[in-house]
């Protein structure tokens, strides 16, 4: 099923690659107007222009989504170019350092803090104003099945995704009556970029996550980025404070 996203505005951060390029595009697909944010300027161009190429419309636009004042930027070109802002996907995020706790250096600790959960705080700040204004929407924070299953030496990514879930949560609440519903999707190991510099970094990592998964292989993308289109969509109006699981049986082992 294909919603219509028709007159729809959706922001996507980290929407160069992975999960957000495949959201970007499905949003595309479907009728909206998508502002495309990333740090990778090259990229998420591309992906823009590929949306524009197949008779939608779309735009780029920079973020580094550690800084608070680009979310604003971005929010703020979103709102120039398509008037308003009815949803967005919160996708960016870093991998983790694969160190036992006391071993992961602070420093790379803050960053994955700042990247996969102090910036969707800095999203929600920047994205529900907007929101506000043009009467409601609904905003979707990818977090991870790490966030409720930890696994070994990924401490600093276990902590940081289990807080987009709380946060989420605590969100879905605070604006449940003012019309905008917030909702995470858990996606288990997908095949992303993300993904294989991981399974290239680490001996026997891919034959691990390979080894626990009750279907014997990893998400595509757009498997999980048909769960979030869902969320974003009219059909999910009554959803909100939800932790939708897309792992493939994972976590149900």
């Amino acid at each position: 099923m294909k919603q219509n996203f028709e007159g729809r505005s959706i922001l996507v951060t980290g929407g160069a690659s992975g999960i957000g390029r495949s959201v970007a595009l499905l949003c595309g697909e479907a009728g909206a107007a998508v502002t495309v944010t990333d740090v990778n300027s090259e990229q998420g161009t591309q992906v823009a222009e590929e949306i524009v190429q197949k008779g939608g419309q779309a735009q780029f636009v920079q973020l580094d989504v550690a800084d608070e004042a680009q979310h604003h930027a971005a929010v703020a070109a979103a709102v120039k170019a398509f008037g308003k802002l009815d949803g967005s996907c919160n996708a960016a995020g870093k991998p983790f350092q694969g160190r036992l706790m006391h071993e992961i250096d602070p420093d790379f600790w803050e960053r994955v803090y700042a990247l996969n959960l102090r910036s969707v705080f800095f999203s929600i700040r920047a994205q529900v104003p907007a929101m506000l204004q043009g009467g409601g929407g609904s905003i979707v924070n990818v977090a991870s099945t790490a966030g409720v299953a930890a696994f070994p030496a990924g401490a600093d990514y276990c902590a940081a995704k289990g807080g987009v879930l709380s946060a989420t949560r605590a969100a879905a609440l605070d604006y449940a009556k003012l019309g905008i519903r917030v909702n995470s999707v858990l996606p288990g190991a997908t095949r992303t970029a993300m993904m294989q510099g991981q399974f290239d970094a680490f001996e026997g990592l891919e034959e691990m996550v390979m080894a626990g998964s009750p279907m014997g292989r990893l998400a595509e993308p757009n498997e999980i980025a048909y769960a979030i289109r869902w969320l974003l969509s009219d059909e999910a109006s009554f959803v909100t404070g939800s932790m939708m699981v897309v792992d493939g049986g994972l976590t149900a082992a």
